[in-house]
């Protein structure tokens, strides 16, 4: 079985493991809606069982629901999460204008002040026994 999405206007509404033959009966809609997709291709890297990458992947992304899908790159695109996330074509994933900082963490990204800013770490209270 494969993974097809289907794509209306550019937007996937809809994912289903299912075979080609299936989807070419019409049952499911009009077949040329449907656009394979592989669960194990992230960035437009391909990872085997053990999660190791092993070749170049299927349309960039597995596709999710409210992604595009771009004929254009032929790839699935994840919705951007910030207004000011550019995407790198190459992976059709959405990367920050400023790099995510190598030392300290976890951060999250600040859109008004266009930085990542290191989440606090929780205070933690000795306990007498």
């Amino acid at each position: 079985m494969s993974h097809f999405a289907k794509v209306i206007d550019g937007i996937v509404t809809e994912v289903l493991v299912i075979d080609q033959a299936t989807i070419n009966t019409g049952l499911f809609g009009d077949p040329a809606l449907w656009v394979q997709t592989s669960y194990n291709t992230r960035g437009g890297v391909h990872y085997n069982q053990q999660g190791e990458p092993d070749g170049p992947g299927l349309r960039k992304n597995y596709a999710g629901i409210g992604y595009t899908y771009s004929a254009i790159l032929d790839a699935f695109i994840p919705p951007k999460p910030y207004p000011s996330w550019l995407l790198d074509e190459d992976t059709c994933l959405w990367v920050a204008p400023v790099p995510y900082p190598a030392e300290g963490g976890p951060y999250v990204w600040d859109e008004e002040n266009q930085a990542w800013v290191e989440v606090p770490k929780p205070q933690t209270e000795a306990v007498a026994l």
